[in-house]
């Protein structure tokens, strides 16, 4: 099998690597799934190799046994050990 050509590869996106993905989306919303019970839905300004973020203009919302609770932040840098999921333009459905 021949793998694809990395670059600007303007096939299929699923060709894409991960990083190629990311590196698209600065500049546009997120939804960062955090491990354990934390979420972020905020603008990518960068990323490094680690998937370290920053992010800007940042709704964090966290699960509480009393609901979710909801703390606007005007920017953020992100460990990247601590990401389980990202979402490219998503936001979830209480917002």
């Amino acid at each position: 099998m021949i793998a694809p050509k990395k670059g600007n590869y303007q096939g299929n996106p699923s060709h894409l690597l991960p990083s190629e993905l990311i590196d698209r989306c600065i500049g546009s919303r997120m939804w960062v799934i955090m491990k354990g019970d934390k979420e972020l839905v905020g603008t990518l300004r960068g990323f490094d190799v680690y998937v370290n973020m920053v992010l800007e203009d940042v709704t964090e919302i966290e699960d509480t046994p009393e609901g979710k609770k909801l703390t606007k932040l005007d920017q953020i840098l992100l460990n990247g050990n601590n990401i389980a999921v990202l979402v490219p333009g998503g936001k979830p459905d209480f917002l």
